[in-house]
Formats: C-alpha cells, sequence, structure tokens
C-alpha cells in the first residue's frame, strides 16, 4: 500500500500463465492493488478465493473444469462479497445477459485499455451497486430469438468434442486447428443457438437433435 491508499486485494483467474502475468505487469504500479493469487482453472480459483476473501477477481470466461455459470455460483459461495469482473473475447448479448444475472460487477473485452480496467476495479469497489461494461453497442441489445442459420460441420465437430469435456486446447490439437479458432466457432454456436455457456449449447445442441445425448453429432450421417 503506497501514499495512504485502501488496498484492493486481486484475485487474477485466467488459463494462459502470460496473460495473467501481463495484468499483473499491468496493474502492479498502481496505488494501493495487491495480488493475493493466480488461478488457470476453476477449482483453484475457488480455492483461492475461499482463503483470500479478494475485494475483486478478474477472470476469464474460457477455462478447463466448470462452464462459467457453475464457476461463478461456487466463487460466491466461498467469497460473496468479491466482485468477479469477467474479461473475455466474447461480445455476446446472451453470455453477457447471463453472467449478469449471476451477480458480475463487470464485463470488459480483452482489447479493453489499462485505463478503462482500472477505472473498472476502483469503480465497483467505490460504489456496491456500480457495474461497468466495456463491450461494443450492439451487445448491449438483446435479441428475441437466436441468429437465424444451422451450425456448420465444423461448428458441430467443435460442439461434439465440448460434450466430451474437451477443453479448448483438447480440441484444437484433436482437430488440427489453432485454438483461438475453436474459441471463434464456439462464440458462433452460442449466437446460432442462443446459448450462454458451454453446457447449455451442448444442452441444446442435444435437444435439437443436433448431438445425440452422448454428445456425438446427430442428424444424417457425415462424411
Amino acid at each position: 500500500m503506497r501514499n495512504g491508499a485502501t488496498e484492493i486485494t486481486i484475485l487474477l483467474v485466467d488459463d494462459h500463465t502470460l496473460l495473467r502475468e501481463a495484468l499483473r505487469e499491468t496493474l502492479a504500479e498502481e496505488d494501493g492493488f495487491e495480488f493475493v493469487g493466480e488461478a488457470g482453472d476453476g477449482d483453484t480459483a475457488v480455492a483461492l478465493a475461499a482463503r483470500t476473501k479478494p475485494k475483486v477477481i478478474l477472470m476469464d470466461v474460457e477455462m478447463p473444469g466448470d462452464d462459467v455459470d457453475s464457476r461463478l455460483r461456487r466463487v460466491h459461495d466461498v467469497s460473496p462479497h468479491s466482485r468477479v469482473i469477467i474479461l473475455s473475447m466474447h461480445d455476446n448479448a446472451q453470455l453477457i445477459q447471463s453472467l449478469l444475472a449471476h451477480g458480475i460487477r463487470g464485463y470488459l473485452l480483452k482489447s479493453t485499455s489499462r485505463m478503462e480496467l482500472v477505472s473498472a476495479i476502483r469503480g465497483v469497489v467505490a460504489n456496491d451497486e456500480r457495474v461497468v461494461l466495456s463491450v461494443s453497442q450492439g451487445s448491449l441489445a438483446y435479441p428475441d430469438e437466436p441468429a437465424a442459420g444451422p451450425l456448420s460441420e465444423r461448428e458441430i465437430d467443435v460442439l461434439a468434442l465440448v460434450g466430451e469435456g474437451l477443453s479448448n486446447s483438447g480440441i484444437a490439437a484433436r482437430l488440427y486447428i489453432a485454438e483461438g479458432t475453436v474459441k471463434r466457432h464456439l462464440r458462433n454456436i452460442y449466437t446460432k443457438l442462443g446459448a450462454n455457456s458451454r453446457i447449455d449449447a451442448v444442452n441444446k445442441a442435444v435437444a435439437a437433435s443436433i448431438l445425440s445425448p452422448g454428445g456425438t453429432a446427430g442428424g444424417l450421417p457425415r462424411d
């Protein structure tokens, strides 16, 4: 703590080590910020939240382990006063609305500036009713219906592997594509199915007979 500033304890939750390091280095020079831990998966995040009770948790959406909805519930159970700010690549209305319903205090795209991130952290700590969003204007419009259009064959491949419990990196390795491509396919899948999480997407695909209950591609045989 410097210059008598009130300490803001922060827990970093992201499965990418380089990104966690970059966030820590970016925010380390701020007065009154103290990092109490880092987690690369949901279970570790919950354990650290329970032990450190941080004022702010900076959390990625896509991580190994449970889906973000379950992770938020578990974190709030063990540290109900922590303000969770989501950092994400997903600019998706359904996802944002779902996470707001789970009590997040901020949703910022990973392209946000350092100034915006610092302001968001200080803002949610200073005001218990404040919610900070840094997203595109279009993502604030919650559509009545999911976007039209069937899933592509590649999107079905990705979703089937999600149903098998594979992580993004595991899916990328199985399909010989980049992990960023997997995330792009998942964003498209969420939009087309009106889903707000991996589990929700799989469940809706099963209900629509896109996937079988076992997680494999349903419908007509495919080459």
